[in-house]
């Protein structure tokens, strides 16, 4: 018992850290997005722009980020009796819908550009790409340990990353408008960064909408588990199954599991079976199973049968 009050300390403090870390990278962000409106409104570099709203964004996804993961600690109660955990999920949504109408806005913005150009101060653009350049990769490395288990987390990594490649993009555009009077590299590398934007919202944003939805687990074939289900000894057959995402790693499971009246005295070992097959072959480990007898359901298979449920409780 004590190992386990000390291992509860320990992955609280762990999530302390954690929490400091992303409120360190907030910081960063903020005072860096601040940096770079500034440089690109005196250099007139739209990129510079680009880079500094998509930094803004990942700052406003990880303060969503941070608030999420408060929440999702909280314990199930009355009113939420599977816990809080899908609230990382609905920040993720939230930040990803943001981001992909931040990308829109900068394609216009670029495309405007193309047929009105305008001058852009090289030096401003490289000395702020520089400064976002570390800012980003310190941001990076702070992330690293912690995007594991969490699309909110992975997707706050992801633009992270982003931005220190997108950094390293205006740089090389400040060198080649310096050396080359090239003006159109900078609207053109705009658009480079909002492709890389939009392509991150529709990589990541199936994930949280099949959460959202309830759907299935991602590869996970029902009839597959039907037939598992019905292959354990006193299973006769299983209908009205139905499974879907609590959150990014737990998933739930019901079924109406058809037993013969002579099996009545063996139901809590069918069931206890039924649920070590959903647990090692398909990785569920909450289950409601309804008990039926074929005399008792009725022809849409509904039955007032033994329930025994192992759903709700706290992970």
């Amino acid at each position: 018992m004590a190992h386990a009050h000390a291992h509860h300390h320990h992955d609280h403090g762990a999530e302390e850290a954690s929490d400091r870390r992303v409120l360190g990278t907030i910081a960063l962000n903020g005072l860096l997005t601040v940096a770079q409106v500034i440089g690109g409104a005196l250099s007139g570099s739209v990129s510079l722009v680009a880079d500094a709203l998509h930094n803004l964004n990942d700052a406003m996804a990880l303060v969503i980020v941070y608030v999420a993961r408060r929440i999702s600690r909280r314990a199930p109660d009355r009113r939420r009796t599977f816990g809080y955990r899908r609230a990382q999920v609905i920040g993720a949504m939230i930040n990803l819908v943001a981001l992909g109408v931040v990308g829109l806005f900068l394609a216009y913005e670029s495309l405007l550009r193309f047929l009105e150009p305008r001058a852009v101060d090289g030096w401003t653009m490289i000395v702020l790409a520089g400064i976002a350049l570390v800012v980003d990769v310190g941001t990076v490395l702070l992330l690293l340990g912690m995007r594991k288990g969490s699309v909110n987390l992975r997707a706050a990594f992801v633009h992270n990353l982003t931005d220190a490649l997108a950094s390293l993009a205006v740089l090389a555009g400040g060198v080649a408008i310096l050396s080359l009077g090239w003006t159109w590299v900078d609207p053109a590398l705009s658009l480079a960064i909002v492709a890389y934007i939009l392509w991150q919202v529709a990589a990541m944003l199936p994930e949280t909408v099949r959460v959202l939805m309830q759907s299935a687990p991602e590869g996970l074939d029902l009839d597959e588990v039907a037939s598992a289900i019905a292959s354990v000894e006193g299973a006769r057959s299983v209908h009205h199954l139905h499974a879907w995402l609590l959150d990014e790693e737990r998933a739930a499971l019901e079924a109406h599991v058809v037993i013969d009246r002579s099996d009545a005295p063996r139901l809590d070992r069918i069931t206890a079976a039924v649920r070590s097959v959903l647990r090692e072959r398909f990785g569920i480990a909450h289950a409601t199973l309804e008990l039926e007898f074929p005399d008792t359901a009725d022809a849409d298979g509904h039955d007032t049968g033994l329930v025994a449920s192992d759903c709700c409780e706290p992970a």
